[in-house]
């Protein structure tokens, strides 16, 4: 008895060291002790690093906004907030009432108030965020692959993500959380632009910035430490480029960091690099004030992000995904550029293709005449990888906006797909630039024969013309398959987009969703080219197309096989034309012509 009363002893001791590590070395204040007119003050930085305090008035506490969640309203006094009102970057800032923390201001009523009226959300929640346990991958749903995947996509993709911030409703009066100030550091003007409404759209506050010069490929020693009350950042993008999300630091207990107050998009467990942020200065602004800053040394990472705010963890370093990318001009000059991205099934794609085109326009022109050759790799943590090349030409920023969607696309299927989580080790691309148009037209196929037995070789010439009007020609010999007497083949020589449109027809499909991981690979590792001219040779024999495979040439026996319902897990499609052979020539050219030749079997 006496033994079990020690355990009971020893086992209430460490619950109650353990609670007292929750609540920190700041007293807190519960939200049921709040009361209407209670004055505080509240802390924020406006300037560099100091953390100033100014005044805070209770004036109501909105309950039950969400299940089980309420918002503290207050009035806010004294300095630049006078003139600013609530300013974005805010978020996350400490409010405190006789010496006991209450919450963070996380929340306004929008643009044209004329008080600075601001919603805190009370620091029972944020603190509990701590208990939250860690979530795994969200689910995937299929998505037909596609080559490219624009801003415009990415968005529609993701819109539940993007649309869905915590609103609160009150006696009519809208309280959105504070915008947080995106931070465009090294990026050219024009990539900025260009993304500038889609970052809006998200809940950020875009601002063009500079660089803070300081390196943040290691944890920077000794100083690892964060101030309640002081700037941090997410840094979302790093090393010759810059894009961070700047709020508040909240609340800090050990090494763990809560902050913002408010979601960036709820997406559960994340691993966001947190950093260090300097206050350049507050921008006044009739529809949004803003801070502008810049990130300093890496201090730790975001692990959660959850509706009352972002937990993080200092001396902790996230997972990011290394980017490098080698340019070589018309002149033959090279020069690399190095950055990182942050690893999120969401975020990445976006933040790739941005930061691509914001690379690629800022060494190449971006209006006028540009052709830009691709070679690339995408190696994966499971030790496979996805070779790309590609070739795209045109005017103003085309080239440029078709290489970043198609580095956008191949991210976003992988991480997104539905079979397993897949992390990308690194990522290499080397990108040729000519100030000119490369494109050529399909002029004529010549054969030197139009009736062959089986087996034998076909002489192939291709000409094409160059949009200069140079003449080229291809030439090659191809083998005839072993087909019966008196049938006929189809020779195609093709661009990728009709071989692409020929293939649907034939499969009478619109899409391909992949069935497997080592399918999707296949699939993306094998994506047609621009500067490739395909030739396929087809003819009248029995197929299917199943888990977007092509079955071709198969006896009548085999086919019913395949086609059985318990043999398939999905329905095929049958096929009354097969593709027999396919090869492909590379071209210095982005290539465009069709051109079918029937080719009929001695008897």
């Amino acid at each position: 008895m006496r033994k079990k009363f020690i355990h009971i002893i020893l086992f209430s001791f460490i619950i109650c060291v353990f609670l007292s590590s929750l609540e920190g070395s700041v007293p807190i204040l519960p939200l049921n002790k709040i009361k209407v007119g209670m004055k505080g003050k509240g802390r924020s930085v406006f300037e560099g690093n100091k953390i100033e305090e100014f005044d805070v008035e209770i004036i109501g506490v909105l309950k039950n906004v969400e299940p089980k969640r309420s918002l503290i309203l207050a009035k806010l006094q004294g300095g630049i907030l006078e003139d600013a009102g609530v300013i974005a970057g805010m978020s996350g800032s400490p409010v405190y009432v006789d010496g006991k923390i209450i919450g963070a201001i996380a929340y306004s009523l929008g643009t044209f108030v004329k008080e600075p009226i601001a919603g805190i959300t009370p620091i029972e929640d944020m603190i509990s965020i701590s208990e939250e346990r860690i979530q795994g991958p969200a689910f995937s749903p299929q998505v037909p692959i596609k080559k490219h995947l624009t801003l415009d996509e990415l968005v529609e993709l993701n819109k539940e993500f993007f649309l869905s911030k915590c609103t609160f409703f009150s006696e009519g009066k809208t309280f959105m959380p504070l915008s947080i100030p995106l931070v465009f550091g090294g990026f050219s003007s024009y990539a900025f632009e260009q993304s500038r409404s889609f970052f809006s759209n998200m809940g950020f506050d875009p601002v063009q910035s500079a660089l803070s010069g300081q390196s943040i490929e290691e944890i920077p020693p000794p100083d690892l430490t964060l101030k309640e009350g002081g700037p941090v950042a997410i840094q979302l993008v790093s090393g010759d480029l810059d894009m961070s999300a700047v709020g508040t630091v909240t609340y800090i207990d050990g090494n763990k960091v809560l902050a913002f107050g408010h979601p960036l998009y709820n997406l559960g467990a994340v691993d966001y690099a947190m950093t260090k942020a300097k206050v350049i200065t507050v921008v006044p602004s009739l529809m949004s004030s803003f801070k502008l800053t810049v990130s300093e040394g890496l201090v730790g990472k975001f692990t959660q992000d959850r509706v009352s705010g972002l937990l993080g963890e200092l001396g902790k370093i996230p997972r990011l995904i290394p980017v490098n990318v080698k340019i070589m001009n018309s002149s033959g000059k090279i020069k690399d550029h190095k950055i990182k991205i942050v690893d999120d099934k969401i975020l990445t794609p976006f933040l790739l293709n941005v930061s691509l085109g914001s690379i690629l326009t800022s060494e190449e022109r971006a209006v006028g005449d540009l052709s830009l050759g691709l070679l690339g790799n995408i190696y994966l943590e499971n030790g496979s990888s996805i070779r790309l090349e590609d070739l795209y030409s045109g005017q103003f920023d085309s080239s440029v906006m078709s290489l970043s969607s198609l580095l956008a696309g191949v991210v976003y299927f992988l991480t997104n797909n539905e079979f397993e989580k897949l992390g990308i080790h690194r990522i290499d691309l080397s990108v040729q630039a000519f100030e000119e148009v490369r494109f050529s037209y399909l002029e004529k196929v010549w054969l030197d024969k139009y009736e062959v037995s089986p087996g034998e070789n076909i002489n192939v010439k291709i000409d094409y013309r160059t949009v200069r009007g140079e003449s080229r020609r291809e030439e090659g010999n191809i083998q005839v398959p072993n087909m019966p007497a008196g049938s006929e083949l189809q020779l195609i020589v093709a661009d990728a987009a009709s071989i692409a449109r020929i293939e649907m027809r034939q499969y009478r499909a619109t899409t391909f969703v992949p069935r497997s991981l080592d399918q999707l690979v296949r699939m993306l590792s094998s994506l047609r080219k621009n500067n490739r001219i395909y030739i396929k040779i087809m003819a009248s024999k029995p197929g299917i197309f199943l888990k977007g495979e092509e079955m071709p040439n198969l006896p009548p026996s085999m086919k019913s096989m395949f086609a059985s319902p318990r043999a398939a897990s999905s329905s095929p499609t049958e096929l009354n034309r097969s593709t027999l052979m396919e090869y492909q020539l590379p071209i210095p050219y982005v290539f465009r012509g069709e051109a079918v030749i029937p080719v009929k079997i001695k008897k």
